[in-house]
């Protein structure tokens, strides 16, 4: 429990809003909840959220310390109320969410409350799982990053044994995660693979595909397959055999086959009359096939999850069925 006495220069203030300024972390819902509660007392009593303060007013607040704390990257999910989160699966020490395009991973230095760790933290912390306020906590963490206009299934860990087991079976290729995109053109032959060598720019946020080995490059293999065309349009299913960054995007890119919507790797002209704001690119179906003993994911093995639905394949290719 906290006390504040009201001075002149925040008299005359609704309570509300004073609660919103004196706790910026604390989400305007909880707030009113805390209000009918009679967590918030104003000289001894529960007050309204529009009771206006006056010189020499009491408030007591019984509310976590964390709320009274300055806003930072990482305490950035406490002033989330309600986590928007499409989760597949859940258990004891794993998190499987569908990630829509346009949600950041990770905060940035523009945006820090509206991504997905921060939602999944909020989610925990909310289901009194996880807590950074707890001694030797650990950190919900992702095991697989998908770009920002990129959607898919990303994986969670809830506990460190589940992060450290679900990296080593991506590094051992126990963990299968397959792609839907559009290109531009129909790629020859329809199902084959691209290999090349992906240098990124760190400061251009960009990738360069070479096609024999250069200082500094990496690997990047992608096997496809064409699953439909239409009016110079293919829709591919991509299965990654490593993971650089941007491989899908700028592999077809290379290739003559830019995907449709890609501002970055495809040509303006490409894109026209198509209206499409960003890469046709999702993470749509994810495999476990664990070869070795793998701890407290066990139960996952041998099971798979398809997303229902992804917007540009409804919307380009009606008649094809995920």
């Amino acid at each position: 429990m906290k006390e504040f006495t009201i001075g002149p220069n925040d008299a005359g203030q609704r309570l509300d809003r004073w609660l919103a300024k004196t706790m910026p972390l604390l989400p305007a819902p909880l707030a009113q909840k805390y209000l009918r509660l009679k967590r918030v007392k104003r000289n001894g009593k529960g007050a309204k959220g529009d009771v206006r303060l006056q010189v020499g007013d009491l408030l007591q607040l019984y509310i976590n310390d964390e709320f009274f704390q300055s806003p930072n990257r990482e305490n950035a999910f406490l002033s989330v109320f309600q986590p928007k989160l499409d989760i597949f699966y859940e258990d004891d020490h794993l998190l499987l969410i569908n990630k829509r395009p346009g949600m950041l991973v990770h905060p940035d230095d523009h945006q820090r409350v509206n991504t997905l760790i921060t939602y999944i933290q909020a989610h925990l912390y909310q289901k009194k799982e996880w807590s950074p306020y707890w001694e030797n906590s650990f950190a919900p963490a992702l095991c697989n990053r998908i770009d920002r206009n990129t959607g898919g299934i990303v994986i969670a860990a809830k506990t460190a044994e589940a992060l450290r087991v679900m990296n080593q079976k991506i590094r051992d290729r126990e963990v299968q995660k397959l792609y839907l995109c559009i290109v531009h053109g129909v790629p020859k032959p329809p199902q084959g693979m691209l290999k090349g060598y992906i240098v990124k720019d760190e400061k251009k946020a960009q990738v360069q595909v070479y096609p024999r080995p250069i200082p500094g490059g990496k690997t990047a293999v992608t096997f496809y397959r064409t699953l439909a065309t239409r009016e110079g349009l293919t829709l591919l299913e991509c299965d990654l055999i490593t993971g650089r960054t941007h491989q899908i995007r700028a592999q077809f890119a290379a290739a003559g086959h830019p995907l449709l919507g890609d501002g970055k790797y495809g040509r303006e002209q490409d894109h026209k009359g198509y209206g499409r704001r960003f890469q046709a690119l999702y993470s749509y179906r994810l495999r476990f096939h664990f070869t070795t003993d793998a701890g407290c994911l066990n139960p996952l093995n041998g099971r798979e999850w398809t997303v229902q639905s992804v917007d540009f394949v409804e919307e380009y290719f009606p008649q094809f069925q995920l």
